[in-house]
């Protein structure tokens, strides 16, 4: 039997195993979804050793980054992100041969592209980790240029949170938060943007979809911006995935 599964830290919250579970029984596909939640990136070949019939796993939040120097060969984009959600393994006996690739950012382009109108041409991305990697190239690719909002800049270029005037929330028009920020079990949190700046002409886009609608969305909302959380995006993300690992 064909087997798959997930790498992070922590999983209970995991959206995959129940997703390709059901996929695989609906589809009457011979294989099984398996959760390996790894305190650190550390016990990540341990776990090869312990599993050597693995056929490909996702990978997400902590180790979208720290997984890359685990990795054999890396797919040209998810090189030029310099971030990994998807590890296709191909094994040669006992050894494994493991490809990066990076299915976030075509789940977060077709989700976000029929939403689009000509003021989201710029666009603030809230955080700075592996999901946000792939959220810019996607914006590369639409012709959208855009911004980094962080606690601590990293960049010149990146704005902090206590930066955004009304007049930089009046530019740019798509706010996408990549951070984990208002996840479930932090449902009562949100990022520190100045909501009363929103209007119906923004977009705000949450990558987080527990809870439905995180708090982020309902401020936004509330305010009279058009919203989406990244249920499509993680749905879209996992069936290129499932299209990677069948290459």
């Amino acid at each position: 039997m064909k087997t798959f599964g997930i790498i992070g830290y922590p999983l209970a919250q995991s959206f995959s195993q129940s997703y390709f579970s059901e996929k695989f029984q609906k589809l009457g596909i011979d294989a099984r979804y398996l959760s390996f939640p790894i305190p650190a990136i550390t016990e990540f070949r341990g776990l090869l050793q312990q599993h050597p019939y693995l056929a490909g796993l996702n990978v997400t939040i902590p180790y979208k980054e720290q997984i890359l120097p685990f990795l054999d060969d890396l797919d040209k984009e998810a090189g030029l992100i310099g971030a990994v959600n998807v590890i296709k393994i191909n094994w040669d006996g006992k050894k494994p041969y493991l490809v990066g690739y990076n299915s976030d950012v075509k789940g977060f382009h077709d989700s976000l592209q029929a939403l689009l109108k000509p003021m989201h041409n710029k666009a603030l991305i809230l955080g700075t980790g592996g999901a946000s990697k792939a959220v810019a190239h996607a914006l590369i690719k639409l012709g959208i240029s855009f911004r980094f909002v962080s606690r601590i800049p990293k960049a010149p270029a990146h704005v902090s949170y206590e930066e955004l005037t009304p007049e930089i929330m009046e530019e740019y028009k798509l706010i996408i938060n990549s951070s984990p920020v208002g996840m479930y079990p932090n449902s009562d949190q949100s990022p520190a943007i100045p909501y009363n700046c929103l209007s119906a002409n923004h977009l705000v886009y949450d990558l987080v979809y527990n809870p439905d609608p995180t708090l982020f969305l309902k401020k936004a909302a509330e305010n009279g911006a058009m919203v989406k959380n990244g249920l499509e995006m993680l749905h879209l993300q996992a069936e290129e995935a499932w299209r990677i690992w069948n290459l």
